[in-house]
């Protein structure tokens, strides 16, 4: 199947690129405070290069996104080993998740673009056959809204996110550490050494993870990185309502407004990045972009406690998550 790029647009300036493989968002155009479009997502030089290795910049991940403790889980007494590609854990869908496939494309225009793609049983030794719709809106208010539906005539386990990389100040803006960040939670997951839930959680009020009352990212950012030894932020918080973040930068005047039905957002600050990867003529940089995954909690299918990720014929996976941009 060929690897191709499409463009979404509105009428207020706003344009969307995005490619058929794993569904990535190459770049995202919205007008700054001065009218002037600004790239407020990091991507890669072309389409083809998200067949290689890269960070998860923009693209699906899947089939469950975020870790499962130990590559491990039980479905109807059935134990299944999943690859463990995070250490000792699996991570975003295993070796060649949902981001590296190839997507058939059912329908594009300039306000919308459905993709879709069948993952056999046994791939990346999940069970079950799953077949995923994605769909991109692009809307007059400038808003990006993904749209996920996840089918399977059998049982699996499913829990799909986008990994877009923003930077409101531009892609190729030095760091993240002056955007304003609120967000709509009084606790998130309390994790272990290796970013893996407890069960438990854990109340924000008072500690570097509290982000009520807007704060600048870099305020609390080194403190954070001390709980766990993460570098930065990467926690999956428990929201409490469909309104889950807002994220504002002085310098464009540029505004996000996250907003999704899901229960939890993974906040991730690109402790990762390292300087191994370019992208439209830059060198991506630890810091450099930030994450706001909206999802069920991490290694939800080993958790009791948390929101089932199973997914059966009469249940399907059927979610939404949008982004706002306006200028404050």
């Amino acid at each position: 199947m060929q690897v191709k790029t499409y463009e979404l647009s509105n009428a207020n300036g706003m344009n969307v690129t995005v490619t058929n493989v794993g569904c990535g968002i190459i770049s995202l155009k919205v007008p700054d405070k001065n009218g002037t479009p600004r790239d407020v997502v990091l991507g890669l030089d072309k389409a083809e290069d998200y067949l290689g290795k890269h960070y998860y910049f923009g693209v699906i991940v899947g089939r469950v996104g975020n870790r499962i403790g130990y590559g491990r889980f039980a479905l109807d007494g059935k134990e299944y080993r999943l690859a463990k590609n995070d250490g000792g854990h699996h991570l975003h869908g295993g070796i060649e998740g949902f981001d590296k496939k190839i997507w058939t494309v059912e329908e594009a225009d300039a306000g919308k673009i459905v993709f879709s793609y069948v993952s056999p049983d046994g791939e990346e030794n999940y069970p079950g056959q799953l077949t995923v719709r994605c769909t991109y809106t692009l809307t007059d208010c400038n808003t990006l809204r993904i749209d996920y539906l996840a089918e399977t005539p059998t049982q699996t386990i499913c829990n799909l996110t986008n990994h877009s990389y923003f930077n409101l100040e531009g892609f190729d803006a030095k760091d993240i550490y002056g955007h304003v960040m609120q967000i709509n939670a009084d606790k998130l997951t309390a994790v272990d050494e290796g970013l893996i839930p407890t069960g438990e959680y854990y109340a924000v009020e008072g500690t570097p993870f509290d982000f009520n009352a807007p704060k600048a990212i870099g305020c609390d950012i080194e403190a954070a990185a001390a709980v766990n030894d993460t570098g930065g932020y990467d926690h999956c918080y428990v929201l409490n309502g469909q309104e889950a973040a807002v994220v504002y930068v002085p310098e464009s005047g540029i505004k996000m407004t996250v907003t999704t039905d899901m229960p939890g957002m993974q906040f991730y600050s690109g402790n990762f990045i390292n300087g191994s990867v370019t992208g439209k003529g830059i060198t991506y940089q630890k810091h450099s972009g930030f994450c706001l995954e909206t999802q069920l909690y991490p290694d939800t299918v080993n958790q009791p406690g948390f929101p089932s990720c199973v997914v059966t014929k009469d249940k399907p996976f059927k979610t939404f998550t949008s982004f706002r941009f306006c200028v404050n």
